[in-house]
């Protein structure tokens, strides 16, 4: 008989029972119970499509047609007699399948790397602490703690649920969010959309927090069972530059194929062999046509993201690579981004009073000062008061890890928490004595989250804590010395000039107030109801020091030609004041609030949205108007995000960047981009790296171009001109490998530019082959091919066709060598480009001088490339000529440069 899903085991059953028969408590597991679990059950992840094995990547390096016709060739030769040349054909076709898999095999190691650091993460309880750990480690058995924002790590029972509800789209294809209730359901055969206290591997927590028993992982899970629905999740489509390439090279195939087969014909009407033309022309295809171009795009973003990844960027799509180069609004939050993200109070107003708070981080040292006295009765109550209220409305953890206390949640609340202890309250006793009920989550429409919890007499109040302007509202009485009296309009003004004090010193301010409710109904646990007619208790202002790297960073964007907008959902005057610090605004600069936000229309924001770089109490939907606006002025848009409500935005943004500490795990995956330390100046680094990649794989293409180029003339030259074939086959394929393999591996993965923060973005719609690049790669093939040809006729009026055959041969590929060195860069000349920065590229080409050296002098090396000695001073001259055209590029680049900055040449 077969099992029934897991969820038909366990709806019906208390839950009480489900913890039982797992062998758990509502604590969780221990850690050493969860790591045995784990190694008996496997790690929680649906089972992958077969990865690509290494055999197969190698075989891959067959599919191309011209490896094929090359074989094909090597085959007929060795028929034919020429055992030599078909062998070496065979070898060269074997040696640059070996050189294209191991690039392609570090690639696709480098990808599934940066697909292990982006992995999604679940907060569960172990060891009665509440940890995060990636979602691969969780097991029967495991206590969830969900947020809104979170992946369902693991099918599993509630346990509590409080405003939950959840995204099933992945398993039922049903886009409206679900309510929770941590019930038993009693009805057998429930269809799987209403089983309303279960959650489920792959769905999203849209609102609300929750707690739940994980009952099945892995292939266990129901999404497990139709596991083929998210097969396509695996699956890498091309970048856009890849695609263009691809295109862009077969236009290259057609038009190489169509001059071989004229220079084919053309060698026939002269009289030349049938046999050599053809291998000529096969070698010549081959030569002229850059078959690895795809690869090498493959190739150099694979090692750019990964180097990407040391600087704590982490791609999760491609193509976004390719437009960070093009870049130039980043509109970036605050807290935790530009600052540092551990958040201290610095004040606490309440009682009509100001304190100030010592200690940093979230520790409890420190504690609550009045005029640098400690605060003592009568002064404690009211702080006793507040910390209550900062407590009780809290769902953040403090742990002490390695000697520093950390917090589990959000850095805000673990901010509150601290206070909270400093002023004299306690979290335990708090859930002990004041149990939690109820909750209403923070939104970034309210700006404030509730907690309703059960005080010792049996009332029922509620916690309430968010932003003061948002809270204020709702208030109409106050806890001043004396006690709870009516508020008046001389409260209300006081407590908005307290808000503004704090906020020009860069302090953000958050508000506390209470209120006792009768007892809430399912129907009745609402905003509206709840948070009305609120006791105002007092204000927390946080201090959040910009980071020390976020000035440089934003200065370099200035540099770039790229305009930093801070959106943030603080107070405009703190907010400005952290942007006028950074240097992100200066005097001249406006701030908008989301209220004045609210009264224009986009036509409007369209206009506006150069001259203001700071926006302050915004909601998602603000966000994605700005980023609208910012569009509509052809702007490329990098947009940063953590909360699930940022999600519209991120989407909308050319490039969107999740947070890695503190983002949602909804918005990690929902992004282009994580930044793995919450940092802006990572974010500025991913762009630098992103035009290095660009830059990078734009120059290695003009090497491979230019050097295909001058092969193909030189070859034209000579036929036209009803000269012996200057290069043979075997020569040809020769070139094709240490000009086109290694040398240009080193130049994809050069350093950066140290200029290329310099420059201004890059026009999304320039071509790759624009800004002087076909000229530069033909008049590089130029004088290639006329310094070959001269070196070729000198050996044919001197000597014999095989002596200028070797000459034109040795002359090719030093010039080819050295020209390798120019290519780094193409502005500045080869002396300002430190030959130490490269140093992989140096000894590549000084292997590849000595290999070519060797073949002189090899009688086995001879035979095989076809050519005759060189005594050491023909090297040297042919070296000396072989620098002519590296010598015109190079003084090319000093003209132009003269040219630009308007000196004399």
């Amino acid at each position: 008989m077969v099992k029934p899903p897991c969820g038909i085991l366990w709806h019906g059953r208390p839950a009480d029972d489900v913890l039982a028969a797992l062998d758990s408590t509502p604590n969780g597991l221990s850690s050493l119970e969860a790591a045995r679990r784990l190694a008996v059950s496997g790690a929680n992840q649906l089972k992958e499509a077969l990865r690509v094995s290494p055999l197969r990547i190698f075989l891959g390096q067959f599919k191309n047609l011209i490896v094929w016709i090359l074989i094909v060739v090597g085959i007929i030769s060795g028929v034919l007699g020429e055992i030599v040349d078909g062998i070496a054909i065979l070898a060269i076709v074997v040696l640059n399948a070996v050189i294209g898999f191991y690039q392609e095999y570090n690639a696709e190691k480098s990808i599934a790397s940066l697909k292990k650091m982006t992995a999604p993460r679940a907060k569960v309880r172990r060891d009665g602490r509440v940890a995060s750990i990636p979602a691969t480690e969780i097991v029967e058995g495991d206590v969830l703690e969900l947020d809104a924002g979170d992946l369902v790590a693991a099918d599993a029972r509630l346990l509590k649920a409080s405003s939950l509800k959840c995204v099933e789209s992945a398993l039922t294809g049903e886009s409206d969010a679900v309510t929770k209730r941590a019930v038993t359901l009693d009805k057998d055969g429930i269809a799987l959309g209403d089983r309303e206290n279960m959650v489920f591997m792959g769905t999203i927590v849209a609102t609300g927090q929750g707690r739940a028993v994980v009952v099945a992982t892995a292939m266990k899970t129901e999404i497990g069972r139709i596991a083929g629905l998210i097969e396509a999740a695996g699956s890498e489509e091309a970048t856009p530059l890849q695609q263009k390439l691809e295109a862009f090279g077969r236009i290259l195939v057609g038009v190489s194929v169509g001059v071989v087969a004229v220079l084919f014909v053309l060698g026939l009407l002269r009289g030349m062999e049938f046999f050599e033309m053809f291998m000529t022309s096969v070698s010549l295809a081959v030569a002229a046509v850059p078959e690895g171009l795809p690869a090498v795009v493959t190739v150099s973003l694979a090692l750019g993201v990964q180097r990407m990844a040391r600087r704590r960027a982490l791609v999760r799509k491609l193509p976004s690579v390719e437009t960070l180069g093009c870049t130039n609004v980043i509109c970036t939050d605050k807290t935790g981004t530009l600052t540092v993200g551990e958040m201290t109070v610095r004040q606490l107003h309440v009682g009509g009073q100001t304190y100030e708070v010592t200690g940093e981080g979230y520790g409890p040292h420190g504690e609550v000062r009045l005029e640098g006295e400690s605060s003592a009765p009568p002064r404690a109550a009211p702080l006793l008061e507040l910390a209550t209220v900062l407590i009780g409305s809290n769902n953040a953890h403090l742990v002490l890890e390695d000697g520093t206390w950390k917090v589990v949640g959000d850095p805000t609340e673990g901010a509150l928490l601290s206070v909270g202890h400093k002023a004299g309250g306690s979290k335990e006793r708090i859930d002990l004595e004041l149990p939690k009920r109820h909750e209403i989550p923070f939104d970034s429409d309210r700006k404030r989250r509730t907690v309703v919890r059960q005080m010792p007499d049996g009332r029922l109040r509620a916690f309430i804590n968010g932003a003061p302007d948002m809270l204020l509202p709702h208030c109409t009485k106050i806890y001043a010395e004396g006690g709870v009296r009516v508020m008046t309009e001389a409260d209300r003004q006081h407590i908005i000039a307290q808000c503004t004090t704090m906020a020009e010193q860069a302090l953000r301010v958050l508000g506390s107030a209470y209120r006792d409710v009768e007892e809430l109904t399912p129907a009745r646990l609402i905003p509206e109801v709840v948070e009305r007619d609120l006791v105002f208790v007092g204000l927390a202002g946080l201090h959040d020091p910009p980071r020390p790297e976020a000035k440089e960073a934003v200065a370099k964007c200035r540099r770039a030609g790229i305009r930093v907008v801070m959106i943030t959902g603080d107070h405009p005057h703190t907010a400005m004041a952290i942007a006028r610090q950074l240097g992100i605004a200066s005097d001249g600069d406006a701030v908008i609030a989301g209220p004045e936000l609210d009264k224009i229309t986009d036509e409007e924001l369209c206009r506006r949205a150069a001259t203001i770089t700071v926006y302050a109490r915004v909601t998602a939907e603000h966000k994605l108007r700005i980023i609208r606006a910012w569009q509509t002025n052809a702007a490329v848009v990098a947009m940063t995000g953590d909360g699930v409500n940022d999600a519209p935005a991120i989407k909308q943004a050319d490039i969107g960047i999740a947070m890695g500490r503190s983002g949602a795990e909804v918005t990690k995956q929902a992004s282009d981009m994580i930044i793995a330390d919450d940092n802006f100046a990572s974010i500025v680094a991913a762009v630098e790296e992103g035009r290095g990649i660009y830059d990078n794989i734009r120059k290695t293409l003009q090497y491979l171009l230019a050097g295909n180029t001058g092969e193909l003339l030189l070859m034209t030259f000579c036929v036209v001109a009803g000269l012996p074939t200057p290069l043979l086959p075997i020569q040809l394929l020769w070139i094709n490998l240490v000009t086109d393999g290694l040398p240009a591996l080193c130049l994809a993965i050069d350093p950066i530019d140290p200029d290329v923060m310099k420059r201004r973005p890059r026009p999304r719609a320039e071509r790759i082959t624009e800004g002087g690049f076909l000229s530069a790669m033909f008049l590089t093939g130029v004088l290639t091919a006329a310094i070959s040809f001269a070196v070729y006729l000198y050996g044919l009026e001197n000597r014999n066709v095989e002596f200028a055959r070797t000459h034109a041969f040795t002359t090719l590929v030093f010039a080819e060598l050295l020209r390798s060195f120019g290519g780094r860069s193409e502005s500045k000349p080869v002396w300002r480009v430190s030959l130490f920065s490269n140093l992989n590229l140096a000894l590549v080409v000084a292997a590849s001088f000595g290999l070519q050296l060797w073949s002189h002098h090899s009688t086995t090396f001879a035979r095989f490339l076809k050519t005759s000695p060189v005594p050491a001073t023909d090297c040297a001259v042919l070296l000396a000529v072989s620098a002519l055209p590296l010598i015109w590029l190079e003084l090319a680049k000093v003209i132009r440069l003269r040219s630009r900055r308007g000196l004399p040449q």
